[in-house]
């Protein structure tokens, strides 16, 4: 069934959905177009995840595990008491810590590459390389890539390297991921094509993290 499912117009549908939510935030509108949810945004989103993970896992030779978020906020811990996101994110993921990323929201549409958060292993592993000669190759590379890189964590360079290392700004981080922004159009024409495209531009980067974290 899930085979038969138009991605055509996906993204348009998605982001009309959201753009309706953000103005109608609350149980009892979502409850009246719930069906229109599934039919446009969840459905699609999750065959969208599925041909990605596939995908994936063929070109990694790995196991690579897609997810697609669920709408719904916990609002119990934070002073926003509005019960849905008003974005579409899904996952798909490594057992090493690698993932892409994809966001789709009224005011942002991206996909991104790389590792989100280091575990302690993966983070004496990136500073180490980093700080040496394969840091070099990490610098070109990004600059290469033309994509975004979030700012640093971190708001020094951390014990024992220097402060004025030459690669300060990437010891820096607790992570590294590259997005590509603004795919509101590309993704508009075809979904699946766009994503496989930028997750292509952005191999060099995960092949660079598998091998030295």
């Amino acid at each position: 069934m899930s085979a038969q499912i138009d991605l055509s117009r996906f993204a348009t549908h998605t982001r009309g959905f959201l753009a309706e939510l953000a103005k109608n935030n609350n149980r009892g509108w979502f409850s009246r177009n719930k069906l229109r949810y599934d039919r446009d945004v969840r459905r699609p989103g999750e065959r969208l995840v599925d041909i990605l993970a596939d995908t994936l896992t063929q070109r990694t030779g790995r196991p690579v595990r897609g997810k697609l978020f669920r709408p719904h906020r916990d609002g119990r811990y934070s002073s926003d008491k509005t019960p849905f996101y008003t974005h579409l994110h899904a996952v798909w993921t490594l057992a090493d810590g690698r993932g892409w990323y994809f966001g789709l929201s009224p005011e942002y549409a991206t996909a991104g590459a790389g590792v989100m958060g280091f575990d302690a292993e993966q983070t004496i592993a990136w500073r180490h390389s980093v700080s040496g000669v394969a840091g070099e190759g990490l610098a070109s590379l990004l600059g290469r890539l033309d994509a975004r890189l979030d700012p640093p964590t971190l708001e020094t360079v951390p014990e024992p390297y220097a402060a004025d290392h030459p690669r300060a700004e990437l010891l820096r981080r607790t992570g590294c991921v590259l997005w590509y922004d603004d795919l509101f159009e590309a993704l508009s024409e075809d979904p699946e094509a766009t994503l496989r495209e930028r997750f292509d531009r952005l191999a060099p980067l995960q092949d660079w993290l598998g091998a030295h974290l």
